[in-house]
């Protein structure tokens, strides 16, 4: 293996929890992050931009219906967005799962409504929004396989730039309902997409096909108005 593969692994390894001996088996069509095969994708990859910044603001969510709260809070911390200050990490600013929340974020989506049921796609795009960034949401069911393939992978290609995908983890072999985690990087040849798993107690992050990753995302969330789920396209205002 190259010496920047080397790297690309000490980064993620440096920002993983302890051990990954409590998760949930991997089901056949997933491809765990630390086996030969997952290493070998990522030492591959043209497309993984946005694997040094997540990796090294890699969160596990607080509580059960914090994914798409601590996928957020990744994102603004890799985008560099200007943070609030944390009154235990004074003089230093960063986003956290308490302070990313505020006055604006309880009109989109009330914290005794989050506590209950998570987030939706459309929550995801409306919280990012309040931020100086620019967040596309995108809909599996208006967009197609190849469409999602294009614009992910273009993403992951390029500095500042990221992808938040919500999709529902049985429709991938996975344990129960939806999800929400970023993406950090493509691999060309092998279709897959590495997905850095929020919920870091239940499974480690995976490579994934595009396939089922897109099947994943074209399911309907009832919480939602029964829209599909999908993706969330985020940069900085510019797009640059």
């Amino acid at each position: 293996m190259s010496a920047r593969f080397y790297s690309l692994l000490l980064a993620f390894l440096l920002a993983a929890p302890s051990a990954f001996s409590e998760t949930l088996k991997l089901p056949d069509n997933l491809t765990g992050f630390s086996s030969p095969a997952g290493e070998s994708f990522l030492a591959e990859s043209m497309a993984k931009e946005a694997y040094f910044p997540l990796a090294s603001n890699f969160l596990t969510q607080k509580t059960q219906s914090y994914c798409g709260v601590a996928s957020i809070v990744m994102v603004l911390n890799a985008l560099n967005v200007p943070a609030p200050a944390v009154p235990e990490y004074e003089p230093y600013k960063t986003f956290t799962q308490d302070n990313v929340l505020s006055d604006r974020t309880e009109t989109i989506l009330p914290r005794q409504v989050l506590d209950k049921q998570g987030m939706t796609l459309d929550q995801i795009g409306a919280i990012l929004s309040t931020q100086p960034i620019k967040a596309e949401v995108r809909h599996a069911s208006d967009a197609s396989l190849e469409q999602f393939r294009t614009q992910a992978s273009s993403f992951l290609s390029k500095p500042g730039h990221f992808v938040i995908v919500n999709y529902l983890r049985k429709a991938m072999g996975q344990e129960r309902g939806g999800h929400i985690s970023p993406l950090a990087a493509y691999d060309e040849k092998a279709d897959r997409f590495l997905i850095l798993d929020v919920a870091r107690y239940k499974y480690p992050p995976v490579w994934v096909t595009t396939a089922d990753l897109f099947a994943a995302m074209n399911t309907v969330d009832s919480d939602n108005e029964n829209r599909t789920r999908g993706y969330v396209l985020v940069s900085s205002p510019s797009g640059e």
